[in-house]
């Protein structure tokens, strides 16, 4: 038996949230070596994908659920809407180590939806039951699940007691209705509500709140407006690996410069031969802003096709000051 983690975290703890083409394992790696959060979640993970795909797809998918020992404890995300799928890959979760598995019941994408998986999930409820029911008997761990207030309107005191029935290990709840997307303010005092309704359906289940938290200072003040246990960070990550460090001066621009050096070689190293280039220059105007001749030198970043030129390009800079 797996032991849960979950039980055994402080309050408040926090997260870092799953971000697809984001927090992949080189940037995971690269922030568990800046200041580690309590919890990693990797990319999610197509279950079906896991079992069907021909050869290419499977190393894809497989390089989403790398993962170093010093990123535990580590929770594996997977989507599918087939409980049989939800068991069989559960088991290959199992069998590559993770401390947990999560079920992304959240995600807005059309393409993801279609499968009638992730926010799709909260349509049907009664599948979003056997879905984790499917996972638990696949996992000998702890489930946990990611998901929203609700489709289309706030449906949080119907839809939030059906998966708290289920009594998964953590809840995770984005503040936003998936019609909202991330058009609106997260409406926390709804995270609020959901605690009380954890603590009727489910009181071992931590309740983990979500949604434009800017720092750890941000995350407290969340936890103790709500009482939630802990607190899920996403989008501010982006460029700072330092976030879960919880540091009281900005880093400095050659810091920024340094550290996004490592992470071009941690991709490069992990996730070069079946990532493109590409992906990682989304990361590039988060590192590298806010000084002088910082947008120049973006710009000659985002001509660079490879690790190799990126890196050549950052290390002929010099010392750079604000």
């Amino acid at each position: 038996m797996v032991q849960n983690f979950w039980s055994e975290l402080p309050k408040p703890f926090f997260v870092l949230a799953p971000l697809e083409d984001v927090t992949d394992a080189a940037f995971r790696r690269h922030i568990a070596r800046h200041g580690k959060p309590h919890v990693f979640y990797t990319e999610f993970t197509s279950a079906d994908g896991l079992l069907l795909a021909n050869e290419h797809g499977q190393k894809q998918l497989r390089s989403k659920l790398l993962f170093s020992e010093i990123e535990r404890p580590i929770v594996a995300q997977l989507f599918t809407a087939v409980p049989a799928h939800m068991e069989a890959a559960a088991k290959i979760v199992e069998e590559l180590g993770f401390d947990g598995l999560d079920i992304n019941m959240g995600c807005p994408d059309r393409a993801i939806e279609k499968g009638g998986c992730g926010a799709a999930m909260i349509q049907t409820p009664q599948l979003a039951r056997e879905i984790i029911r499917a996972a638990k008997s696949g996992f000998d761990g702890p489930v946990s699940v990611k998901t929203r207030l609700g489709y289309n309107i706030d449906e949080l005191e119907t839809w939030i007691p059906e998966l708290l029935s289920e009594h998964p290990a953590a809840l995770a709840l984005h503040a936003r209705t998936r019609k909202e997307l991330s058009d609106v303010p997260a409406r926390w005092e709804r995270i609020a509500r959901a605690v009380a309704l954890r603590d009727e359906y489910s009181p071992q289940t931590r309740l983990i709140g979500n949604g434009d938290v800017t720092d750890l200072n941000d995350a407290r003040a969340k936890v103790a407006a709500t009482n939630c246990d802990g607190v899920m960070l996403g989008r501010a990550i982006f460029g700072n690996p330092w976030l879960f460090a919880d540091r009281k001066d900005p880093p400095t621009p050659q810091e920024r410069i340094e550290s996004l050096i490592q992470h071009i070689k941690l991709f490069d190293e992990l996730l070069g031969e079946v990532s493109n280039f590409a992906t990682m220059k989304k990361h590039f105007k988060a590192y590298i802003s806010g000084w002088d001749g910082a947008k120049d030198l973006r710009i000659q970043l985002m001509e660079t096709n490879s690790a190799t030129e990126a890196l050549k390009v950052l290390n002929g800079i010099g010392q750079v000051s604000k």
